[in-house]
Parts: structure tokens; sequence; C-alpha cells
């Protein structure tokens, strides 16, 4: 494994400090993202928070959709349902090429 986990979106690499000064937020904001269920993050041996990219990725759609003024709990919800729509468009791609892979058979 070694250094290739950090090409695993999914791997927790980032501090609590070092995710707080990428997103330009304040630790706060990621403590209320883990206590609002938004966000699980990692546990060092330590207790400390770790970040994986993934979830530094919906913490910064959840700072956009705040910066718009929208609660912890509407924010949550639309970046679901943008979750939802994308696996649903990605789908509807898979269904059409092999809808169109059988009608070249």
């Amino acid at each position: 494994m070694g250094l290739n986990r950090l090409d695993d979106e999914d791997y927790p690499a980032v501090t609590m400090g070092q995710a707080a000064e990428l997103l330009d937020v304040q630790p706060a904001f990621l403590r209320s993202l883990d206590v609002g269920n938004v966000i699980t993050p990692a546990r060092s041996s330590g207790g400390h928070r770790r970040y994986s990219r993934r979830q530094l990725e919906l913490a910064a759609r959840m700072r956009a959709l705040f910066d718009e003024g929208l609660t912890l709990d509407a924010a949550h919800r639309i970046a679901q349902l943008e979750d939802e729509l994308a696996d649903a468009r990605r789908r509807i791609t898979e269904l059409e090429t092999a809808a169109g892979d059988a009608r070249r058979r």
C-alpha cells in the first residue's frame, strides 16, 4: 500500500487543521459537519479527526451552500439530492450504452 493510499479518494490523510486551511474554514465548521452527521471523519490512534479527499469535496460543497445562506440541514439535503441525481445520470448513460450495444448486435 504505502504512498499508493494517497491516490485513494477515501483514504483519511488530512488532519482537521490541514482540512480547515485547504477549505479556508474554521475547524468549528468541520466539527459542525461531524456533529450534524454530514461527514464522519476517521480518527487517528490519538482520536484526532482525519479527512479523505471525498470528504473534503463534500465539505467544500457544504461551505458553498452555507455561503448562499442555507442551513446545515438544507445544505446537506441538497448535496444528497445532487449526488442522487449524478448517480441516476451515470446509470442512464450506462443503460443507454448497453441498449445501443444490444441494438448493434
